[in-house]
């Protein structure tokens, strides 16, 4: 028998014929047959590229540089308490400096007229803070990284450390990290009402005043539990320039620190705006009117 294609040999499609089978091929991947569901094909998951790689990697070390960093600060701030001194003497040479400049120790409470402005200025987080300010540190050594040098961000009890111990410089970044561990152990030997009594009975208010009883009767004539905002806004304006703004021999500077002053008091709700405007109407003429005449009784 003779087999042939589906039209014959010579294409006679009269010709008998067996048909060939048909050999049909399976789908192909990733097509669709009737009466099937496609079945896409597998993929694993994609391999991380190089640059995720390179992420992790610094990010690694970038959190074990800062606790390296952390420790270090750790170990030097633990250096740094064990050679300074101890603070306890504070008040006996807070005593001391009041001899020297003839000012009676202790001086009288300290007014919440001049607490207030003093801590609006100079320390607004006094309250909160563990004898430094953890914002303000930061900023400086910012400051300082940046070639900026050392600038602000003293708190009071710093402020105190540097009068009481350092002898008023604070010239150096050893001067200033020493200062730092000091106010830190002040913090932890004396009470806030404490800090700020120390601080009125040495502070230099200018005009040869020493302490806040001799300021406020040197300028205004009236004992500190009398002071006016304005009066207290002055006075605590005194501190971070007592010669540059002293009121008698540079009006203007002591005018220009009192606006500042009454603006931290408002700024930090010590003071209603109403209450600010106020303060500022008193010209310092009226202020000083009695300037030099000293507190009777």
């Amino acid at each position: 028998m003779t087999v042939r294609g589906t039209a014959g040999d010579g294409g006679l499609g009269s010709d008998p014929t067996i048909p060939l089978p048909v050999v049909v091929a399976g789908p192909a991947a990733g097509t669709v047959t009737p009466g099937r569901r496609y079945s896409p094909p597998a993929y694993g998951p994609p391999f991380p590229g190089p640059g995720r790689h390179r992420g992790r990697r610094l990010l690694r070390r970038v959190i074990a540089a800062v606790v390296v960093l952390a420790l270090v600060g750790i170990l030097a701030f633990g250096s740094l308490l064990l050679v300074t001194p101890s603070v306890g003497n504070a008040r006996s040479l807070a005593r001391a400096q009041d001899l020297a400049h003839h000012v009676a120790y202790p001086g009288p409470p300290v007014p919440a007229r001049f607490a207030a402005a003093l801590v609006a200025t100079e320390d607004h987080r006094f309250y909160s803070e563990p004898g430094v300010d953890l914002f303000a540190v930061g900023r400086v050594a910012q400051s300082f990284a940046a070639g900026h040098g050392i600038q602000g961000g003293a708190t009071l009890y710093q402020q105190l450390a540097k009068m009481l111990y350092t002898g008023g410089r604070s010239d150096s970044a050893k001067i200033e990290a020493e200062q730092v561990a000091l106010a830190v152990k002040l913090y932890l030997t004396y009470t806030r009402p404490q800090i700020l009594r120390m601080y009125a009975d040495v502070a230099y208010f200018g005009n040869n005043d020493y302490g806040l009883a001799a300021a406020s009767c040197g300028y205004f004539g009236v004992q500190p539990a009398r002071l006016s905002w304005p009066q207290a806004a002055l006075l605590a304006g005194l501190v971070q320039g007592p010669s540059l703004d002293d009121p008698l021999t540079h009006p203007a500077n002591a005018r220009a620190r009192e606006v500042h002053v009454i603006g931290r008091l408002v700024a930090t709700g010590k003071l209603t705006q109403a209450q600010g405007n106020a303060a500022l109407a008193v010209p310092l003429s009226r202020l000083l009117a009695r300037a030099g005449q000293g507190c009777s009784g």
